[in-house]
């Protein structure tokens, strides 16, 4: 529905994809939160939407083309400016997108000296937070072995921290957490007192864990290792096998305004110690939310109907609300019945509807990679999260952003096949 209303709107190209739809990022940064707002209009919330939400989500859209127009001008000057000035850091869609948008709304005609001004101001900010600076630091022979000695030593009393696993009765709060039960005390507060989520974590480092995380998809390998300083260059593997020059690389890429970070070599050194700590998080609230994020996503069956469904423990009503989204959606009706076709099992590895398809076998991996960094980048800004709504607004959330993804590759996919056959 976005993709029809957004290819009612002319003057867009500049935030559009080639075949005309709005990119992902101008759904993530400008649609989702500055112009559809779903927790403001609960109609346009829903995958699947009513007559009246299809009406509300096209009349948003279709309501703010002058901005929006506006705000693809202000970006296509942002972009001359940048080349102008010879910027290359940061990605300009993660780092204007938003910026061009409350300049749109201001009323600010696009012109080259104001455009210069704002490029400044983002730039000039960062005081030494870019990614090419984060290089030379961990380049520099001495800062280096300052780091990696740091790096043992948090590593090593990772290793020799008491604690068993999680107490009794933790699975039966995050169970009451997940169908929002309201109790006194509250089951979310009695999770981070009880320190469930450091429990929690320390478990993935038990290769006998049930499941183990290489399953849950933080980890290729047994147990998550000792991460690495830097190796060279950025590949993005699992999250916990992430090296320090990775993740930090990732805080700074993502980032829309550094100069509320910390100072790059305090940045780094926070980072050492996160990354050596369990679920590789700092604070005990977002412990808590990655643990409860895992067992509501290792109870997710978006392929899987019928009586299959209802196997295993009753789903809580945060996991029958996040399965219901998944499996309205018409990409998910199309890969059960991929699998189901006797050529299944020999499609080109490649195929990108087959993959999609796999991943939804396991779903939990995908979600939770998402999830654990949506919390990084939290503990990073020391954002925690202690109000049910608000984890509720960080799970759906982190539903919501794997289902987008997947649309967006499955309309490229049939894009490209239909070109291809043509």
């Amino acid at each position: 529905m976005i993709h029809e209303a957004w290819q009612r709107l002319d003057g867009v190209a500049a935030l559009s994809g080639a075949h005309g739809g709005p990119l992902s990022r101008t759904v993530k940064l400008i649609l989702d939160p500055l112009v559809i707002r779903p927790l403001q209009h609960p109609l346009c919330a829903p995958t699947v939407l009513t007559p009246d939400g299809a009406v509300l989500l096209t009349s948003l859209i279709l309501a703010s083309g002058d901005v929006l127009r506006a705000t693809a001008r202000w970006f296509e000057v942002l972009k001359k400016e940048r080349r102008r000035l010879r910027i290359t850091d940061g990605h300009p869609q993660d780092r204007y997108f938003q910026r061009c948008f409350e300049l749109a709304t201001g009323g600010t005609a696009p012109e080259p000296a104001t455009a210069e001004r704002v490029l400044r101001e983002l730039h000039g900010a960062t005081e030494g937070r870019t990614t090419g600076a984060l290089k030379d630091h961990l380049a520099d022979p001495a800062t280096a072995a300052r780091l990696r000695a740091r790096l043992d030593t948090a590593w090593s009393g990772r290793e020799t921290a008491a604690g068993a696993g999680p107490a009794p009765g933790v699975p039966g709060l995050i169970t009451a957490v997940l169908d929002g039960a309201r109790a006194e005390p509250d089951p979310l507060a009695e999770l981070a007192r009880l320190r469930a989520g450091t429990a929690t974590g320390r478990t993935l480092a038990d290769p006998e864990r049930v499941p183990p995380a290489r399953r849950l998809g933080l980890t290729g390998r047994p147990v998550p290792g000792k991460p690495r300083l830097t190796d060279g260059s950025v590949s993005f593997g699992p999250p916990l096998d992430r090296t320090v020059h990775e993740r930090v690389f990732t805080t700074l890429r993502s980032s829309t305004d550094r100069s509320v970070l910390p100072p790059l070599p305090r940045l780094v050194t926070e980072e050492i110690d996160r990354s050596c700590a369990p679920w590789g998080l700092t604070d005990e609230t977002l412990r808590v939310a990655a643990a409860i994020g895992e067992q509501l996503a290792l109870g997710l069956r978006p392929l899987t109907a019928g009586p299959e469904a209802t196997a295993g423990p009753a789903p809580t009503a945060a996991q029958r609300a996040v399965e219901a989204r998944w499996r309205r959606e018409a990409y998910v009706l199309r890969a059960r019945r991929l699998l189901l076709r006797p050529d299944a099992a020999g499609a080109p590895p490649d195929d990108p509807l087959h993959r999609i398809a796999d991943e939804l076998r396991r779903p939990w991996q995908g979600y939770l990679r998402r999830l654990w960094a949506r919390l990084h980048g939290r503990d990073v800004r020391r954002a925690p999260v202690t109000a049910p709504e608000e984890l509720w607004d960080l799970l759906d959330g982190v539903a919501r952003s794997v289902i987008l993804d997947h649309r967006a590759r499955v309309r490229q996919a049939l894009t490209v096949r239909t070109a291809v056959e043509a």
